[in-house]
């Protein structure tokens, strides 16, 4: 297929439009799909914090802490500044030292000092749980169309709730 604005080389680009709630199709090749503003080539955006956390740790970490692998997934932590994430719960105690002085680079303390997590009280959970529960039970009832055991779940639910 041709493109649809110089008539001369193939078409790679469709652009959909959509102006007073009328589709407008065009169909352009590399070169007009550009002067249209449209970007042909699909790179993957690097992650700004990616970025940020490699060139602060080429600053601090001397090349040795790059031998470290986690034990779990695999990640090392050249792959932690590409991407800025780390690969499983287990990193963070194979890294810890490396980790504590890229915190002291960016916060200026390598220790939190804000509110403590404290997590939900034993009660809260338990009813969480419960009427999760109650709810696939109600789910199962309305689908096997047991109204009568439905309408028995949902009035216990709106109990708990």
């Amino acid at each position: 297929m041709l493109c649809d604005n110089c008539h001369q080389r193939d078409a790679v680009v469709n652009l959909t439009t959509i102006e007073n709630n009328a589709v407008r199709q065009l169909h352009l090749c590399e070169q007009c799909a550009a002067e249209r503003g449209v970007e042909t080539s699909v790179a993957t955006p690097k992650h700004p914090l990616g970025e940020f956390l490699q060139a602060v740790q080429q600053q601090s970490v001397p090349a040795s802490a790059d031998a470290g692998k986690c034990p779990f997934c695999g990640l090392t932590m050249k792959d932690f500044r590409a991407t800025g994430r780390m690969g499983c719960a287990r990193c963070y105690v194979t890294f810890e030292p490396s980790m504590r002085e890229l915190l002291r680079r960016v916060h200026g303390n390598p220790r939190h000092t804000g509110r403590p997590y404290r997590p939900p009280k034993d009660e809260v959970l338990e009813r969480a749980s419960v009427l999760g529960e109650l709810r696939e039970k109600l789910r199962r009832a309305v689908e096997q169309e047991q109204f009568e055991v439905a309408a028995e779940l949902r009035d216990r639910i709106r109990v708990l709730e």
